[in-house]
């Protein structure tokens, strides 16, 4: 069943969303404020968000970029009774994916979660773990603020992997992930992990790319201290 999530102040108008959604086998949390939602966000796995504008404690804007600078590309569908042409531009610059103006008819909705669902944001342009940063739209890597030289197939591979930061990623996802169908020979995915944990290797840093014995690769960020 698909999980989504509603971030509505509106008790009424939420309640209404949630049980429609189930009807159509759309499972739906709820969070009715935005510190509320980005909570359950982050500890719940979600595969988009509705989200609405005007919210105590953390309005939907700011939640929605956020989610964004911390590198979630959580699909995000704006739902505000806000309709002028400067709010949508608002929306869209903070990272949504879709708007949906109040009132709406709850079979648009249902069509376009439904839509976004299927699809990963392609509204995350940077993506960090620990001193580790990744520009996605200028496809460069930077460790403590030094360019790190890869080759696009090593830039993909570290995406997968900090994307999936802290936990475990095989080896057959990170071949099908990088490669696709396109099987690579047989040392070309160990050639690469060498690569891109040759150029992690700065002093002082606190990342480290591991190798998971018998499963496959994991980026750990060491929150304590510094490695080595």
């Amino acid at each position: 069943m698909m999980n989504v999530l509603l971030v509505e102040d509106d008790i009424d108008l939420a309640t209404t969303i949630v049980d429609y959604l189930e009807i159509e086998s759309i499972e739906c949390d709820h969070a009715s404020n935005g510190l509320m939602g980005l909570n359950l966000i982050e500890s719940n796995p979600y595969q988009m968000i509705i989200l609405d504008i005007n919210m105590p404690k953390m309005d939907g804007l700011t939640l929605c970029s956020t989610l964004r600078e911390k590198g979630m590309d959580i699909p995000i569908l704006m739902l505000t009774a806000r309709d002028s042409l400067e709010n949508k531009l608002q929306g869209f610059e903070a990272g949504s994916d879709d708007y949906l103006v109040k009132p709406f008819a709850m079979k648009e909705l249902v069509a376009r979660v439904q839509v976004l669902a299927k699809r990963r944001s392609g509204e995350v342009k940077k993506l960090s773990a620990g001193d580790l940063s990744l520009d996605l739209a200028q496809h460069k890597a930077s460790l403590k603020q030094t360019t790190l030289k890869l080759s696009p197939i090593a830039f993909k591979l570290l995406e997968v992997l900090v994307r999936a930061c802290p936990k475990t990623v095989s080896r057959q996802q990170l071949i099908q992930q990088v490669w696709g169908d396109e099987q690579p020979d047989s040392n070309s995915l160990k050639v690469h992990i060498h690569h891109v944990r040759k150029q992690l290797d700065v002093e002082q840093s606190n990342v480290k790319l591991e190798t998971v014995s018998g499963v496959g690769f994991a980026i750990k960020v060491n929150h304590e201290g510094i490695q080595a």
